[in-house]
């Protein structure tokens, strides 16, 4: 049974950084996506980042380009979320999620993962 789990979450002011982990267990890497997405409350699901597991290319959101940096360390099965020059924008539950298919045009679009963690929360305050 595949499960994630996301830790690392908290509060931090305006500039400051969190970073994220998300620990993969049932699953053995594969020809697979990792992303991270972020839903506040009243509003959709938004895809943040992802990367793929062959050649490890990324993608990000513009709203988060050059402050997030995605990565995964195969060997302990985790992915990861480094998160700099956070705003109260960033303020949200982020979530991680699995799509064993691997990436797509879609890669940052919810519907394209079938695995989802239950979230941890960021918040920034000003």
């Amino acid at each position: 049974q595949v499960q994630l789990v996301e830790s690392g979450g908290g509060s931090v002011q305006a500039g400051g950084s969190l970073r994220l982990s998300c620990a993969v267990s049932g699953y053995t890497y594969s020809s697979d996506c990792m992303g991270w997405f972020r839903q506040a409350p009243g509003k959709e699901r938004e895809g943040v980042a992802r990367i793929g597991s062959s050649i490890g290319s990324t993608r990000y959101a513009l709203s988060v380009l050059g402050r997030f940096t995605i990565s995964r360390d195969s060997a302990k099965n985790t992915l990861y979320l480094q998160m700099n020059s956070l705003n109260a924008q960033d303020t949200s539950m982020y979530y991680c999620a699995l799509d064993r298919t691997g990436c797509g045009w879609d890669d940052l679009k919810a519907s394209s993962y079938q695995y989802w963690g239950h979230g941890t929360q960021v918040t920034v305050s000003s």
